[in-house]
Order: C-alpha cells, then sequence, then structure tokens
C-alpha cells in the first residue's frame, strides 16, 4: 500500500525559508507522492524551487503565496538542502527538476500515466518528447505544446487548458520559468484534469540539450550556479552575483532572528 512506502508527515512538513514553505521530503517520497496523486486524481501542483524562487518570492507576495499553497515546494538546490539539515530536516535531499521528470518518467512507465509537456521555447518540448520516447521506450505521450513567450493571457490560458485537457493527460510539465510557470499552474490548477501539474522550467532546455547541463560534481557540491553563469552570464550575472548575496544575507538575519527568543530568556 501507498501508506506502508510513504509517512504522510513527511510530505505536509514545511520547513520556512524567507517564508517560503519548502517540503521536508527526499526524491523518494516526490515519487511516492505524484503517484498518490495520480491514482485519487487529486489536483494539485508542484513548484521545483531552488534560491532563485525564493528570492522572487521576497519581491512578489503574490508567488509566495503560490508557493505556499502547492502540493509540494521541492528543495531544488543544495542551499535549501543545507539549510533544511542545519534546521534539523535530515532526510531532506535534493529534488532536482531533470532528475525528477526522469525518475518520474520512468516509474510512471508500468503505471501507464500519461505524459504533456507545455511550455519551454519553440520546438524544445517537441525536442524534450523525442528524448523522453528514446530514454523511456513505451512510454505514454500525451502531447506538446510551446505557446509564446509573452505573459499568458486568459484566453491562452483557456485555449491551452482545452489542449491539454483533450489530450486526457495525467502528469503536466510546465516549462516557463520562475515566475512564469507558477502563475500558470495557480490559474491553471482547478481547470486542468490532470491530477498534477510539476512546474520545472530548466528541465525542459536541460534535457532537451538545448542548453548544457552542468556536471555531477558541480550539482552536488552547489556549484551549478558558477557553471550556469560562465555559460550565460548576460542574463544570469544578477540573480546568482547579486541575488545569491542577498539570500545569504537575509538567512542571515533570519537565522538572527530566530536566536533572539533563547538569547533573552535570561534577562
Amino acid at each position: 500500500m501507498w501508506l506502508a512506502s510513504v509517512s504522510w508527515w513527511r510530505v505536509t512538513e514545511r520547513i520556512d525559508i524567507l517564508g517560503v514553505r519548502v517540503s521536508a521530503i527526499d526524491m523518494e517520497t516526490a515519487l511516492d507522492t505524484v503517484d498518490h496523486w495520480v491514482r485519487r486524481r487529486e489536483r494539485r501542483y508542484i513548484c521545483v524551487t531552488g534560491v532563485h524562487g525564493i528570492m522572487e518570492s521576497q519581491r512578489d507576495a503574490r508567488l509566495k503565496d503560490i508557493h505556499n499553497r502547492a502540493g509540494l515546494v521541492t528543495p531544488d538546490g543544495m542551499p535549501l538542502v543545507w539549510i533544511s539539515h542545519m534546521m534539523g530536516f535530515k532526510q531532506v535531499a535534493r529534488v532536482y527538476g531533470p532528475d525528477l521528470m526522469l525518475a518520474v518518467c520512468k516509474r510512471s512507465g508500468t503505471a501507464g500515466y500519461r505524459h504533456f509537456f507545455f511550455g519551454g521555447a519553440p520546438g524544445v518540448a517537441e525536442t524534450l518528447v523525442t528524448v523522453i520516447r528514446k530514454r523511456f521506450p513505451g512510454i505514454r505521450i500525451a502531447g506538446a505544446f510551446s505557446p509564446s513567450f509573452q505573459p499568458l493571457l486568459p484566453d491562452e490560458i483557456e485555449r491551452a487548458v482545452r489542449i491539454i485537457n483533450a489530450a486526457c493527460a495525467d502528469i503536466v510539465w510546465v516549462g516557463f520559468g520562475t515566475p512564469k510557470q507558477e502563475q500558470w499552474m495557480d490559474s491553471a490548477v482547478g481547470l486542468v484534469n490532470a491530477p498534477v501539474l510539476i512546474g520545472c522550467g530548466a528541465a525542459f532546455d536541460f534535457l532537451s540539450g538545448t542548453k548544457p547541463q552542468a556536471p555531477r560534481w558541480m550539482q552536488r557540491s552547489g556549484l551549478e550556479w558558477t557553471f550556469r553563469l560562465m555559460t550565460e552570464p548576460r542574463r544570469l550575472w544578477r540573480r546568482y552575483l547579486i541575488g545569491n548575496s542577498k539570500f545569504v544575507w537575509l538567512m542571515f538575519l533570519q537565522a538572527l532572528a530566530r536566536r533572539r527568543p533563547s538569547l533573552n530568556t535570561g534577562s
């Protein structure tokens, strides 16, 4: 039984990282949770979130709220894993978007779940489908659709919902990047019949081969951001050099604020 393989408290327990409630999970728990939702036809969305998503949520109250209403907020980056461990959540492991996509596709092959790939630059979703089919022969692909990169208007949202529903998908992979993918999932979760929506923008580019992926040793050591900065300096310098520095400072302030009550108990 599902309950035998997953303790529900591990799914519902969250870690407050600058106001974003990150799920205290590992990859196996994430996979079991997706399977549970699909089987029960529960409509949920998953935010695959690293430092960038946390920092965007500091500037956008709606985005923070979207994260906190998600079925899961996976720790996509190693800094979130390390912070979780320091807060006492030793069970947390990285649930990285590309790895999550591959793991879900591998597991769902025997279950027969139908996948839909929604997003990416023109042609990327279709290329990704080709890669996934080669890697997992027999996997059921419901379809792929890449709309414009402009903000999705209500009529475009309705069109996308119609296309996805007509395909009878079970899992929809949403690849627009933060915050657009989170905003779309929030607006569509009650309209799309598919039980699970997963926002994992970078996975589209990395797994399709559109953009290079950092070596595993850099991913494990928390240095993936340096690789991405070197490959796309003009687009990402502000995110990593300014955003990451601000993240460290804000986490220091959060830790300091949490220590103050205990420091003042003796006075």
